[in-house]
């Protein structure tokens, strides 16, 4: 939890809910310290973490992860496309979120043009595995924000963000 308070100046109030089961939570921690130290630049494991967190719909995780991203000084038009679960300005960039999408959709069975798209816009067989790491861990986490339907804390209400469904 120390990780996390430094990260994001608390501990917000999803990450104490998840602490409902130290098992998970531990879990997360894990899994989440493991996959900052992947070979994914920082910049390229927030877009795959957006990805997930929009497609998952997680509002928490989808603001927490927009001041994350401002952290990393992402330019606005990256950050409002993430939110906005299209297309991105940055080719590279854009070849990661797809794949994301495409393992997540395929559930891992990516066809072999998939891949190579991916391996062809600069990331490697390494990074792909990472892609299911990070995957996996923030799948973990937006479903269990969704499941103890974890509040948006004060200090993130200015990134406050709904699914598509949720705007209708």
């Amino acid at each position: 939890m120390a990780a996390t308070a430094k990260k994001f100046g608390r501990v917000p109030a999803a990450v104490a809910r998840l602490a409902t089961s130290p098992e998970l939570l531990n879990g997360f921690l894990k899994l989440n310290a493991i996959f900052e130290s992947a070979t994914l630049p920082a910049l390229d494991r927030e877009v795959l973490v957006m990805t997930v967190a929009a497609r998952n719909g997680c509002h928490l995780c989808v603001a927490m992860h927009t001041a994350s991203l401002q952290g990393l000084s992402a330019a606005p038009e990256l950050v409002a496309a993430l939110r906005a679960q299209s297309s991105l300005p940055s080719p590279r960039l854009e070849a990661l979120r797809r794949f994301v999408l495409t393992v997540m959709d395929t559930t891992g069975d990516v066809p072999p043009s998939e891949l190579a798209a991916f391996t062809g816009a600069g990331y490697t067989a390494q990074n792909a595995l990472e892609v299911v790491l990070g995957i996996g861990t923030y799948t973990l986490s937006t479903f269990a924000n969704r499941l103890t339907a974890a509040p948006l804390d004060e200090a993130f209400a200015d990134h406050a963000w709904h699914t598509p469904r949720d705007r209708r």
